[in-house]
Formats: C-alpha cells, structure tokens, sequence
C-alpha cells in the first residue's frame, strides 16, 4: 500500500492508522503546489480530486477521502484493534463518529483558513466541540476505554485548532495530551516533519 499525503492535514488520520496497524505501506508526500508526489506520480492524474488523502493498493485500486479509507484499513490484518467487531452497534457508532468528524469538524475547519472567514462557521465549530468535549469528558476515547480509527481522525482535526485559533476545552486538550502520547501517533508526527 502506499498513502499520498501533504504533512499535518486529513492524510495524517490514516498515516495514523497505519502505524497503529502495524501495516506494511509507504509514504508518498505530494507537493501542494505541482501535485506531483516524491515518487514523481502526476497527483491530480491518480486523483482527480487533488487533494489529499489516497491509498493506493496493491492491486492499483485507489481509494480517497480519509473517512472511507480508515474504514477499509480496519478490516485489514491488524486494524482489528482500531475498530469494533463488523456487524455490531459499537462499530456502526464509530462509523457515526467518522462521519460527524467529517462533516460537521472537518469542514468547519477548513473555512477558518480563509482571511475573512464567516464567524457562523467559528460558531457552529465550537458548537459542535463541546458536543464531543461532552463524551470525552466521562470517557478517554470516543467509543470508551479503546483508542479506535475515529479517534485518530478526530486528533488529526483538532491539531488545527492553534492555526484556526479555536481555543479546545479542556477534555479535548487532555484527549490531544493523551493520543499524541502513542508511539504510533508520535511516529506518524515525525515521518510528517510535525514534532
């Protein structure tokens, strides 16, 4: 398998996920500014999304957006540890939780990037936080005890907080505390140049 990805933003969730895999992939950083990667693959040709993440397998087949492909990586060998049991509630609630982080974190982050952002979307931002500060404050992870996909992509959205200058509550800062602690998320930050 080989990850596309551009250091600190969404491609980081599943670089995450593959170091807590144990998985055997390579990295390929792309230039934000060519969209060819460092292997010299024309980006915008494998993905004509142009942006980042894609997981290119084995067999060729590519798969896009962060969501889909660390839900593909947790029924590989060795995501069984980043995801309930296929099939039950537990893992129907993480796939919940990918899909909020998705759509309601993710994408109101992006707009806080922009020189004149619309306060509504620093609004509903800090809405939504403090609905998952509200879980993280009575339990370590967003599915309890265990550290799942759904976390590594929440950490890889909320380490946008300082540039969007979102000040996190105080049980997301402890869930930062507590994620970055892992070997495999410290690996990850220092394969991306983001230590």
């Amino acid at each position: 398998m080989r990850l596309f990805y551009v250091p600190g933003v969404c491609s980081l969730s599943p670089h995450i996920v593959l170091r807590e895999m144990g998985a055997d992939f390579q990295l390929d950083k792309v230039d934000r500014k060519t969209k060819v990667s460092e292997s010299g693959v024309d980006y915008n040709r494998l993905n004509p999304k142009s942006y980042v993440p894609a997981l290119q397998l084995d067999d060729g087949t590519v798969l896009t957006e962060g969501a889909s492909i660390v839900m593909y990586l947790v029924d590989q060998k060795g995501g069984e540890k980043l995801a309930p049991k296929a099939g039950t509630r537990e893992r129907y609630k993480m796939q919940e939780w990918l899909v909020f982080i998705a759509t309601e974190l993710h994408k109101n982050f992006s707009p806080l990037f922009r020189k004149t952002p619309d306060p509504v979307f620093r609004e509903t931002l800090i809405k939504r936080l403090d609905l998952v500060a509200g879980t993280l404050a009575h339990q370590p992870f967003l599915l309890g005890n265990e550290f799942s996909a759904a976390d590594a992509y929440l950490y890889t959205i909320l380490r946008w907080s300082t540039r969007a200058e979102v000040t996190l509550p105080p049980a997301l800062q402890q869930f930062m505390d507590r994620v970055k602690a892992r070997p495999a998320v410290a690996q990850a930050l220092k394969e991306e140049g983001l230590n």
